[in-house]
């Protein structure tokens, strides 16, 4: 039986986002609508984005859903297309956004998914179920493709010589396979406290998904979103979400330290965004019932009243 999905740091941030009755908000990454059921009770209008079909379509089946669907809009697409969806509806600013970013927990613990490894299943691991799976990938990249890929998004140092590993076995078509392959390239011991196919999992997932290129598509369409006053919470798992998060939230506040090339010396962009005190990560009470929410970290900060640059547009 899997485990029941439980949101990552929900205190903290409903608390962050500062819900009020009648407010309008974006959940960026529903999944099993954690943070929007919160927000709902607080009595916002939730906006709520998933390409995976399969939440959406639990998330229609939600008593909200039919009793208020004007309290409860669900949107499957990517979070990327935030901007374009909330003009669609004649909605020009919101109050508040919120990114969990990464593999839900539901799709990690469906094995027919392909996500992790703890099961056997098919090597797919599609967020959205169509388009190239993490199968057709590997059985057609070569090898400094692959290598590219583990070493940019799973930070593999040998990556290498588990590209020439998987070019040997192919052609793949479960996890099992190659999580064997990975873990004999790189010589898996037992006892070692992390398995060594963590890496290239983690890697295939974010090529496959392009998910660094949907986060900072995300960021910048949360900028252009907020109203001033408005909250942005984001969630993430790893260091490269967590860097890219850091870095935006940093530029956009004026501390990026460099200045801009387009004013004098010495002057700084206005700051599009206030960051609201430091990352949060789970306390120990989280941690015990919930063991991955241990790498979860949260950053904040609230909207000004600044344009947003252009890019965000």
């Amino acid at each position: 039986m899997s485990a029941p999905h439980i949101p990552v740091l929900l205190d903290e941030v409903i608390a962050a986002l500062d819900p009020r009755p009648g407010d309008v908000m974006i959940d960026a990454t529903f999944g099993a609508g954690g943070y929007t059921r919160a927000l709902l009770d607080h009595g916002v209008t939730v906006h709520a984005f998933d390409r995976d079909p399969d939440a959406i379509s639990a998330g229609r089946e939600w008593p909200e859903a039919s009793a208020d669907p004007q309290r409860l809009v669900l949107h499957a697409r990517r979070f990327s297309e935030m901007a374009e969806a909330m003009t669609d509806e004649d909605i020009a600013r919101v109050d508040g956004v919120v990114m969990d970013i990464g593999v839900s927990s539901m799709q990690l613990d469906q094995a027919e998914r392909g996500f992790a490894f703890s099961n056997d299943g098919p090597l797919d691991m599609r967020m959205s179920q169509s388009g190239e799976s993490a199968a057709d990938f590997l059985n057609s990249a070569d090898a400094d493709t692959i290598a590219d890929v583990l070493y940019q998004y799973g930070e593999e140092r040998q990556s290498r010589r588990v590209a020439r590993a998987i070019i040997a076995a192919r052609p793949l078509s479960t996890t099992g396979e190659l999580a064997s392959v990975v873990r004999k390239a790189l010589g898996h011991k037992p006892h070692d406290k992390k398995d060594p196919a963590t890496r290239t999992f983690q890697a295939l997932r974010i090529h496959v998904n392009g998910e660094l290129d949907e986060l900072a598509a995300g960021l910048h369409a949360a900028e252009h979103l907020l109203g001033e006053g408005g909250r942005l919470a984001v969630v993430s798992f790893h260091s490269l979400e967590d860097r890219m998060a850091k870095r935006f939230l940093r530029e956009a506040s004026g501390g990026s330290g460099g200045g801009s090339r387009h004013l004098p010396a010495g002057e700084t962009e206005p700051a599009i965004f206030t960051r609201i005190g430091k990352p949060v990560r789970a306390g120990e009470a989280e941690l015990s019932r919930n063991p991955r929410a241990r790498s979860a970290i949260l950053r904040h900060a609230q909207r000004t009243s600044t344009p947003a640059r252009k890019e965000a547009a």
